[in-house]
């Protein structure tokens, strides 16, 4: 499991770790011991907890009741009841994501998707959290300008896995990259492009902040990268009935695209650079 294999890096970090589900104590019992999860597994078996929290799962009771022909309700049964059908096994159960507690148990954070079958992968938490990862399927780059490398989160996703492609990028010294805002000013922003594809759903690049730099000669002052730093884009694997089964019959997906900058230092800019990528995860069947 995807979470037990990052549990050593969470502890390293500081996190504890603990997964609330309304599953009996002897089924949490048996799937860790199958699985071997060194975490606890906590039984709500009657969502008072999840009731609680917030995030209990009304949908398939609603749809055993008076409204259970109402569109807008099949719609929410799409998106909400992970099995079709079989409505009286999906009661009870909570909207699925992670809360991130302080040490008083505030909720400092939270992760949740507006489609069951879609998770974010622990990496993929760990990175909006600001934790190093250890690169997997690592790919290298330098120029004279600068030095990247680029990676996924996860050497392996599932459908409907939140994950990312991150590149770590570290300006020579003295060079700088053109940050959000210069294009204003006729300068190619640094940007990780991916390539479309219809087993994956993008999200926007995410953008560090950036600083000002003062070009002298024509006493502009632009936005740009001149500390090392790191683009993250996320990806989410398509989980869409119309594309399940093409899916199923997968063990693996690819991901190309391209790295592009245009870098400068104190008195010329160079020419525009475009870097292809490519990163090849594995696809783990359902569980």
């Amino acid at each position: 499991m995807e979470l037990q294999d990052r549990i050593e890096e969470l502890e390293r970090s500081g996190i504890g770790v603990a997964a609330v589900s309304y599953d009996s104590q002897e089924i949490l019992a048996a799937f860790a011991a199958a699985h071997g999860i060194t975490y606890p597994l906590l039984s709500d078996a009657d969502s008072t907890v999840i009731t609680e929290f917030g995030i209990l799962n009304t949908v398939a009771a609603e749809a055993m009741g008076d409204n259970k022909d109402d569109p807008d309700l099949a719609d929410e049964v799409k998106k909400f009841v992970a099995v079709q059908g079989a409505f009286e096994e999906a009661i009870g159960t909570p909207y699925p994501g992670t809360f991130m507690l302080d040490h008083n148990g505030r909720v400092k954070s939270r992760f949740f998707e507006e489609f069951y079958r879609e998770r974010n992968t622990t990496a993929n938490v760990m990175l909006q959290l600001g934790i190093d990862l250890s690169p997997v399927q690592a790919v290298e780059g330098s120029s004279d300008q600068l030095d990247f490398i680029a990676y996924p989160s996860d050497s392996s996703v599932a459908v409907g896995s939140r994950f990312s492609i991150v590149v770590d990028v570290e300006p020579k010294p003295g060079m700088h990259v053109y940050a959000p805002g210069a294009e204003k000013m006729g300068y190619r922003v640094v940007g990780l492009s991916l390539d479309p594809h219809p087993l994956f759903r993008f999200a926007e690049v995410d953008y560090p902040d950036s600083e000002i730099y003062h070009f002298k000669p024509t006493d502009e002052h632009v936005p740009v990268y001149q500390q090392p730093f790191t683009l993250l884009q996320e990806l989410v694997v398509n989980a869409s009935s119309e594309v399940l089964d093409d899916l199923l019959k997968l063990d693996k997906l690819t991901v190309t695209g391209s790295l592009k900058y245009q870098a400068c230092d104190d008195e010329i800019c160079y020419l525009q650079a475009t870097v292809p990528l490519s990163f090849t995860v594995a696809l783990a069947g359902f569980d």
